[in-house]
């Protein structure tokens, strides 16, 4: 990686980035790598989000071409999700960005403690 060279993260760049790293995107997406889904199995795999929540990550990562919509055609309807090939490709940035988390876990323990006896004896 060239670390010479200017890091530009543009509004439509950071608008994506927020997007599909947000705080259920992640999850969702990770459940739909290994398989597609329907909308009840993902609450159930991600057990902390909220139906609204559920559905407006999946919107957003619809809009944004990363998963697709499928309408089943059951009794009663059904919806099911999966991974396009375009999602298929943020596999390996995220993965990167979890080994670096995982290889930096302790030094980032570190300066968070640090930081918060400095916010203590400041008195914030």
């Amino acid at each position: 990686m060239d670390t010479d060279a200017e890091l530009r993260i543009d509004a439509p760049h950071r608008e994506l980035l927020d997007q599909i790293l947000d705080k259920w995107s992640l999850s969702v997406l990770n459940e739909l790598c290994e398989r597609p889904c329907r909308f009840n199995e993902l609450r159930r795999a991600v057990p902390q989000v909220t139906q609204k929540s559920l559905t407006s990550t999946l919107r957003r990562l619809e809009r944004n071409g990363v998963i697709e919509r499928e309408v089943v055609s059951t009794r009663p309807v059904a919806v099911r999700y999966r991974i396009t090939p375009l999602g298929k490709t943020l596999r390996h940035p995220i993965d990167v960005l979890l080994a670096w988390a995982t290889q930096n876990m302790s030094a980032i323990a570190r300066a968070r403690e640090a930081f918060d006896v400095g916010e203590e004896e400041a008195g914030r």
